[in-house]
Formats: structure tokens, sequence, C-alpha cells
């Protein structure tokens, strides 16, 4: 697992690629109505609360579009918001401010939805059980894994893979070409330095898993019970060490009780693929004629 460290050439080529949606060589047809002199301030406004993130993608917007814009964020990633909180102003060509507004406003709104979502999961687990972390998946948007691990980092989750090579989970698809010893052995002497996770689907798969030396198991599909009766018994069959995760169509409303059950972490993909929006908006403060 790790905590995803987003660059600002990571942030600029997304940004750059979002930009290059919204704007081709004709430029933007309705910005260019406004004369060249109007300068503006506008605000970047919250329309319903939520936990922030994805502010370097918003200014980065800003700035790739005209340089020249001052960018001034007031609300730092991680941190909770309420509905009309300015999270940000920016200062500067009225025609340059309005061109980049929807891409900065749709990297805002996207990556705070995640940040969101995913302090709600934080908050039903740690109420029930504070040692249990919330991990991502790999179920993200093509592209942008890198910018949605990182807002699931300021929601307060923790990031599982980042991609297929940074540790070895053996799934059930796997394991319809080889057995889970098998499988446990051969990472072991292709990559001795990975941790080995193993999906179980049942009871015996687990402590088979267990028994095989993997470092971790991956209780998936399982009811609150069966993760009890699953922990029980790894704990008791030579897994103290045994990092026990719970997946699988996991909710807010199941989240709490799959924590009582005992894990060591819980991951939820619907952090990244079912994050509703947050909504912010552009609001004018004022514009002026520049001389």
């Amino acid at each position: 697992m790790l905590n995803m460290v987003v660059t600002k050439e990571l942030v600029h080529d997304a940004v750059l690629r979002a930009l290059a949606e919204d704007v081709d060589d004709r430029g933007d047809v309705t910005a260019a109505l406004i004369e060249k002199e109007v300068q503006g301030s506008l605000r970047i406004v919250a329309r319903h609360s939520g936990v922030l993130a994805g502010s370097a993608c918003a200014i980065a917007a800003f700035e790739l579009v005209d340089e020249s814009l001052t960018v001034n964020w007031l609300t730092s990633d991680g941190e909770t918001f309420s509905k009309g909180t300015v999270v940000a102003q920016v200062t500067g060509s009225f025609r340059s401010i309005v061109t980049a507004e929807r891409t900065a406003l749709n990297f805002l709104g996207h990556l705070s939805g995640i940040a969101t979502l995913t302090a709600a999961f934080v908050e039903v687990v740690h109420a029930v059980n504070p040692q249990v972390q919330v991990f991502d998946t790999r179920k993200t948007t093509p592209q942008l894994r890198a910018l949605e691990k990182a807002a699931v980092v300021s929601g307060g989750g923790t990031n599982h893979r980042m991609g297929l090579s940074d540790g070895v989970l053996i799934k059930d698809n796997h394991l319809g070409a080889m057995s889970i010893a098998q499988g446990v052995a051969r990472s072991k002497e292709l990559n001795p330095t990975l941790l080995v996770e193993v999906e179980c689907d049942t009871m015996d798969q687990a402590l088979e898993a267990v028994a095989a030396g993997a470092e971790a198991v991956l209780l998936d599909n399982m009811t609150a019970e069966q993760v009890k009766s699953c922990v029980i018994a790894i704990r008791a069959n030579g897994g103290e060490k045994t990092r026990i995760e719970v997946s699988g169509g996991v909710t807010l409303d199941t989240a709490p009780l799959l924590a009582a059950a005992g894990p060591d972490c819980i991951s939820v993909g619907a952090l990244t693929h079912s994050a509703v929006v947050c909504d912010f908006g552009l609001d004018l403060i004022r514009q002026e004629v520049g001389s």
C-alpha cells in the first residue's frame, strides 16, 4: 500500500489533456466576445459541504491558460468546507478566467467528491473500530488514477496498489490456472520483496493462504458474521500477523458491521467509481476595463 504523491508534472499533464478537450486551435469563441482589456475578480464557491481535493489541478488550469492570472487559494486539500465557503479567488483577464473555468471546476468537483465520500467511510468505520483502515482500489478513471488516489488520501483513506507491479494479489481468476499454494510459492520465488495477498471466498481458502505463507488475505463478498469467523480462525491458525482485508460491494451501511468483525482494512471501490461530484461555482466579485 502507498499514499500517492502527486507531482507538478503529473498535474500539468492531466490538466493540459483536459484543456485540449475544451480549447482547440480556434480558441474559446465565446470568451472572444469579451474585450481584451476587461479584467475580473471571481471566487470559487462551494454549493454544498464536503472535503476538498484537487486544488493543484484547479490552480494549474487557470495558470496554464494564462500565467498572468492570480489565484489565491483559501482552503487546503483535506480540509472540510460548508455550503457557501469561498475556497479560492481568481483575478486577471476575464477572458482567461472563463476559458479555464470548466476545466478547473471539473477537477475540483470530481476529486473533492472522492475525498468527501472517503471521509464518510472513514467516519463510520472509525466510529466502530479506529484501527481499521479504509483502502481504495484500482477501479479508477483511466489516466486519472494518481489524482483520484491522492483525493482518497485527502479524505483520510489509504491507497492500495497503484498498479499491477506494486504488489501480488492472487484473485479468483488467477486461481483458475493454479492453486493457492502454487501461487504463493511462485510469488515468493519471482518477487521476494513484495507482499503476497490472496483473495479468498471461503474460510478454507483463507486458512490455505495463511498456511502457504501469504502475508495478507482478502475476504471477498463475505457477511460480517463470516468475516468475524474467518478473523478468529486466521488468528488461531498461524495468522497472528496476517493482514486481513475485506472487500466486495461495501457500502456506508455495511462498512461499520464489517469493521466490527475485526479486519485490518476494508477496501471500497465506490470511493473512486461512484463518488458524487461536489458542486462548485465561479461567482463574480467585480469586473473592470483595464487601462
